[in-house]
């Protein structure tokens, strides 16, 4: 079976409630589960859950209305690993979106340290309430290492995002990344890792862009960088990001997040190699080996697959208050009296 034929049969299991072990084969399935057991053996699990809370108010002195903004997830969308709020992959991500749009940004941060995607409803649950106008999920890496089957990996995602989206809330998800990346794990252990997190991350875009939502992929974005200097992009763990891994996995979700508020509208421009709109499938799977790829715009079985230039940002720490529009008030109170 093709690499996109199984994409595509996974990410059916997922939305029929079948087990997808079809997909793998069972045999193969269980190895994949044990040698998983043994990579969560390997990492360890985090010791302190605390991570620095990056909600707040982003764009002093930009204009409003703010953009709200939604960050569910784990510890990827959490920042764990890092001692700065400004460290935080939702600060360089609200940063990031206030300066390109110009905009004040308020982010809500509802991920959790340990979170797979069977948790996505319970904090859904807290963002809704608040009327986001977009919500970021990244999800899937405790998927794998904790053996969650698959297809319900992408099951639940695929309520999270079609609830999201009923709800009237714009969504963009950072697929599952290479696991093949993480330094503690040996081969051939890695090249497990590398196939599930593709395959996982192949079906959460088709799910995805199923349900009317964008998918980034995330891949190996690490990899390269990894490679040549682990110290600086992973944490002290060797598993979680450090904050250039966190600024680096920020630089691609912020074009997509712009586009999908419609902000920097797309300009006609020459496609570049491996771009333009192809078979779900087909897409889901290249843009699994391919950092910063997005899948949008889906039109019956065919999708958009576009390369976005990554914007680095300058991170700011966050107001718990909005300070602009409490000045806003005072002068009008001024005004009136």
């Amino acid at each position: 079976m093709g690499k996109a034929a199984a994409a595509r049969k996974l990410a059916s299991a997922a939305a029929f409630g079948g087990g997808g072990l079809s997909v793998l084969g069972a045999g193969l399935y269980g190895v994949l589960r044990g040698e998983a057991a043994l990579a969560r053996r390997m990492i360890g699990n985090a010791d302190d859950p605390r991570f620095p809370d990056s909600t707040g108010w982003y764009g002093r002195g930009r204009p409003g209305p703010a953009i709200k903004v939604a960050l569910l997830g784990d510890s990827s969308a959490a920042g764990y690993g890092v001692e700065r709020i400004v460290e935080t992959p939702g600060a360089f991500l609200a940063s990031g979106l206030a300066a390109e749009a110009d905009r004040r940004v308020h982010l809500r941060t509802y991920a959790k340290v340990g979170a797979q995607s069977s948790d996505l409803a319970g904090q859904i649950d807290l963002a809704l309430p608040n009327d986001p106008d977009l919500a970021v999920i990244l999800i899937g890496t405790n998927d794998v290492t904790h053996r969650v089957r698959p297809s319900q990996s992408v099951r639940y995602l695929a309520e999270s995002v079609r609830r999201l989206l009923d709800a009237g809330v714009l969504v963009l998800v950072g697929t599952c990344p290479d696991l093949g990346t993480v330094k503690p794990i040996p081969p051939p252990l890695k090249q497990v890792a590398r196939s599930w997190s593709r395959r996982l991350a192949a079906a959460q875009a088709i799910s995805v862009v199923e349900q009317g939502g964008v998918a980034v992929s995330l891949g190996s974005i690490l990899g390269p960088d990894f490679a040549a200097a682990p110290a600086v992009l992973f944490g002290p763990d060797q598993f979680h990001p450090s904050a250039e891994g966190y600024r680096a996995l920020a630089e691609v979700l912020v074009p997509s997040a712009l586009n999908a508020l419609g902000f920097g509208a797309d300009e006609p421009r020459r496609r570049t190699r491996g771009e333009g709109t192809m078979p779900v499938a087909t897409a889901a799977v290249r843009a699994a080996r391919t950092p910063g790829t997005e899948l949008g715009d889906k039109k019956g079985l065919w999708v958009e697959l576009r390369r976005r230039a990554r914007l680095r940002s300058v991170p700011e720490a966050p107001a718990d208050v909005d300070e602009d529009a409490e000045a806003v008030e005072e002068e009008d109170a001024v005004s009136d009296g």
